[in-house]
Parts: C-alpha cells; structure tokens; sequence
C-alpha cells in the first residue's frame, strides 16, 4: 500500500509540474529617477491573486542566482521580483566593485527603502499579486537590506535573511509589522558572535516576533553553488554548503505557510 501511495503522489507531482508554465520577464522600474533593471516571475497557468515574495541580492549585483531563486518561488505558486538596487542592472566583477556599489545602501538606510519601496510598488502592478500578503527575502547584503525594511516598518507579513549581515538599523517597539527568519550560517566569518548577540537583544527588548536559525558548517554565501568558486578567486572564506541550503529552503517554505 505505501508504494502504491507513493507510486500515485509522484504521478500527482509529475501532472502538477506539467500543468505550469513558469513565465520569467526583464522589468525596468524607477526609483528617484533612477532606472532599475528588475526580473519578475510567476506561473501563467495559475489562477487568482497569490502573495508577492521581494528578492535582494547579493552584493554582486541583480545576477543570474537571484533570478533562479524568483522561478522557484514561481514554481511554489509565488510571484517573485529580483530587485535591482544598484541601478542600470549593474553586476559587480570583483569584491571591491561590490563593496564601491553596496556601501551608500550600508550609510543611508532610507536609499535601501527607497529602492525597497521602489519594488513593492512594481509588483503590485501585477494582477497576480496579492497586495495584502507580501514578503521579503535577501542574501548577504540582501539578507541585511530586507532585515533593515522590516525594521523600519514596510508592511510585510514577513522576510528571511540568508546569511545576511546583521548590523542593520535598530528595531523600534511597534514598528515592525512582520515576522523575520535570519538563516544564519554558524561558520560565518563575515558576521562576528557580537553581532549576533546585539541583533537577539534588539529584538527581543523590542518584542520582535522572530526565528534565528544557525546552520552547522555553513559560511557567509551559503546557499549559493558559485559561492565556492568565488570564495577561491577572490579569497574570501566563503563556499557553497549543500545540506544548509536546502535546509534553509525548506526552512523559508515552512515560515511562508505561517505568515500567509
């Protein structure tokens, strides 16, 4: 009986694939004059209004991984916008570029809204998009920049960071609206234990609904398979660790279905 069950829920799970067409478009969209390079996806054949997941990349930029991360939340019935923050699309080549592009988002934390509010807007254009249900999700700068949207009380049910930076602005009591998970890698030589420390205390003192989960072995970049690679060529202690990315997916997932 079970491997008929089995047998029969693979049959179900083939079919449900079959029946999506997962659509992915290059967007552009203004904030403060600035044009910004956007990718939006979502499941054609899927009816009615579905929540909105905002993505923040990485420090190099609105790139490829980012994108993928858009088609699978498509895939998990989601609509999904790949945030360009930096402007004109721009992807940086090297760590020094990255850091020349993600440094005024780190000093003025009202440019990351701007750029955040920027792309809530954008999606909301979207018949698709449920305007009442909207979250944020962000890796490494993008993990620090949804965390520092949450704070500073856009309206989202919730956000995840992935091994984002953790020295973001303060929370105030009241003005989060959301719940957060920090998806932290436990080997992250990036974020330092006081950091850690500091961001717990801010939000428990402030009555912050969250979920801190630390993933054993897991570096800075985590979830990301060319974190490896570039970890190599520009000897940064990061790489790709399987068994916490998918875990920390999994994780998201189950903290997607609590919020909406």
């Amino acid at each position: 009986m079970a491997i008929i069950i089995s047998m029969l829920s693979l049959v179900a799970s083939a079919q449900s694939n079959k029946n999506k067409k997962i659509v992915g478009e290059e967007i552009a969209y203004t904030s403060n004059g600035i044009t910004l390079k956007g990718y939006v996806a979502y499941d054609a054949n899927q009816k009615g209004k579905r929540p909105a997941i905002v993505i923040v990349p990485e420090w190099w930029g609105n790139n490829d991984y980012a994108k993928m991360r858009a088609r699978m939340l498509a895939e998990l019935g989601y609509i999904a916008l790949a945030a360009d923050y930096y402007g004109d699309g721009k992807i940086a080549d090297n760590p020094q570029q990255a850091q020349e592009y993600a440094t005024p988002f780190y000093k003025d934390p009202n440019l990351g809204m701007a750029r955040m509010e920027a792309a809530v807007n954008k999606l909301k254009e979207y018949t698709a998009t449920n305007p009442t249900k909207m979250a944020a999700i962000g890796y490494c700068f993008g993990g620090s920049m949804v965390l520092n949207a949450a704070k500073m009380g856009v309206g989202f049910k919730g956000v995840v960071s992935f091994h984002g930076g953790l020295a973001t602005v303060p929370a105030v009591k009241g003005v989060v609206k959301g719940k957060i998970l920090v998806c932290h890698g436990a080997a992250d030589q990036f974020v330092p234990a006081t950091d850690v420390a500091n961001f717990k205390n801010n939000l428990d003192t402030t009555g912050v609904v969250y979920t801190f989960i630390s993933y054993k072995d897991a570096t800075h970049a985590f979830t990301n398979p060319a974190a490896t690679e570039n970890g190599k060529k520009f000897k940064l202690p990061i790489a790709y660790n399987k068994a916490a990315d998918k875990k920390s997916w999994a994780d998201m997932i189950a903290f997607f279905k609590t919020i909406f």
